[in-house]
């Protein structure tokens, strides 16, 4: 006993060092528990926050860098990019919508397909360049993936990084864009702040769905640089958030929105939600440029006796004569002891003459010829519309555009002539009494947009079935009546 006392050795030792390692275990052990549960907790909220689904968007994410040329002078058409939404299997049957308003030699822009086109045939020239759509089926649907890619195209077109852009402008590859006047409209805007421009759709039934607040992407829609730039930091993930809108359009104005910028109108875009025949829409066009029409393919011609694309070519000739006053509608009476008519003009497309004098409300006011986009009713539209008259000796002759050239001095003449039958009413007088009318004016400055106002019209001869008429602005005082 006293030799184990001596020696300073403990018969229990080893068993009181083992639990003082089995607690320093036990602590380390917690330690590395503790950090490895903290690291997939933070790798987790990454995972949420900077996902393809994440909600909130990391704001030191690298965004492509494009090179940004900050230009000067008045807007032209080389400061526009166009971004148009198609695909390899209606490109062929589309492609000439494009190619009326596409030059090569003055546009910019790519149309974007799903794949690439058969390598064993030629892109034509007359086409704007193609490109394909990055992998845009990573992304979240509910209905349409197309839709996912197409919403992308702005932001693709953005990265290609070309020069001198001030604009991108997207649409379909059914839109007919009239250039010139897209200049005209956008110029009234500063490229260096955000903007959003577009139009709303015709039918109430469709603005409901989707939104008053959105541009109708088929009528085509314009975003300023730096606005297109925010929506390259932004897209990718809203697109996921919003994945269960149905169109692409829809998709954008999403993305737009929640950078807080807002629509602004122009009532010159035309998604076209209509049905039948446009003839009523287009011979009461407000105050305000053409910009574009879509959804060509589902509404009767434009001219009578004519394809569609026949009708686009008609229209064409007179918006190369004078882009700005394309469609334009101008009022006069012929008022005599005999007849007392009313004339609406819809420069460069008809001319209406009614047996009767018409206020300028009732002219203004778009005839419904044509029906709502997914219900196929009357109404209602976005506008004020007025029926048809049933009473054919009531209803007005209408006159299509024949011709049209200019005339040297800023100065365009136009013709149109008769369509319809004359038996259609007992009272021929005013159906037979005027074959041919020729139309007079002055090229239109697209500056008098910014202060809207229908231009005047007086009849200067009628006679052996010629009607001629002066469209001139107003004079200081001077109404349709007086």
């Amino acid at each position: 006993m006293s030799l184990v006392c001596e020696s300073g050795l403990d018969p229990i030792r080893p068993f009181k060092l083992f639990d003082k390692n089995s607690d320093f275990l036990k602590s380390s052990l917690k330690l590395v528990v503790l950090v490895l549960l903290l690291g997939s907790i933070s790798l987790f909220l990454r995972s949420i926050f900077s996902g393809q689904t994440r909600w909130f968007n990391d704001p030191t994410r690298n965004i492509p860098v494009v090179h940004e040329t900050h230009v000067s002078g008045a807007l032209n058409i080389s400061h526009i990019v166009f971004g148009i939404g198609g695909s390899t299997r209606t490109w062929s049957d589309r492609r000439h919508y494009s190619e009326l308003w596409w030059n090569p030699n003055r546009t910019r822009g790519f149309v974007w397909l799903d794949e690439k086109p058969d390598p064993n045939s030629t892109w034509p020239d007359t086409s704007p360049p193609y490109r394909v759509s990055e992998d845009w089926t990573r992304f979240k649907y509910s209905s349409s993936r197309a839709a996912v890619r197409i919403a992308r195209i702005i932001v693709e077109t953005f990265r290609v990084g070309l020069p001198n852009v001030r604009w991108f402008v997207m649409g379909d590859d059914d839109t007919v864009f009239f250039t010139d006047n897209l200049v005209s409209v956008l110029a009234r805007y500063d490229h260096k702040k955000m903007w959003y421009i577009g139009g709303n759709s015709e039918s109430v039934e469709q603005d409901v769905m989707h939104s008053y607040d959105m541009a109708f992407g088929g009528g085509g829609f314009a975003v300023s640089y730096p606005l297109a730039k925010e929506l390259v930091n932004v897209m990718d993930g809203c697109l996921d958030r919003y994945y269960r809108f149905y169109g692409s359009d829809q998709r954008v104005w999403a993305c737009v929105n929640e950078i807080g910028v807002s629509l602004s109108r122009e009532r010159g875009f035309h998604q076209i939600d209509i049905r039948g025949d446009p003839y009523g829409l287009l011979a009461a066009h407000p105050v305000a440029p053409l910009v574009s029409l879509h959804h060509l393919d589902s509404v009767k011609p434009l001219f009578p006796n004519q394809t569609q694309l026949e009708s686009l070519r008609t229209l064409t000739q007179a918006y190369r004569v004078d882009p700005a006053r394309t469609l334009q509608q101008s009022f006069c009476y012929y008022p005599t002891w005999k007849q007392k008519w009313s004339i609406s003009i819809s420069w460069g497309y008809t001319v209406q003459i009614y047996p009767s004098l018409l206020t300028a409300s009732e002219l203004e006011r778009p005839m419904r010829t044509f029906l709502t986009w997914r219900s196929w009713k009357n109404g209602p539209f976005t506008f004020n519309t007025r029926p048809v008259n049933p009473y054919p000796c009531e209803q007005p002759v209408l006159y299509y555009l024949d011709w049209v050239k200019e005339v040297g001095n800023g100065e365009s003449v136009s013709g149109y002539k008769k369509y319809g039958k004359e038996n259609e009413c007992g009272k021929a007088d005013y159906r037979r009494a005027v074959e041919r009318i020729i139309v007079s004016a002055a090229k239109m400055d697209p500056g008098e947009f910014k202060a809207p106002r229908r231009q005047c019209s007086e009849i200067s001869s009628l006679r052996y079935g010629k009607m001629k008429v002066r469209i001139r602005s107003c004079k200081p005082g001077e109404t349709i009546t007086s």
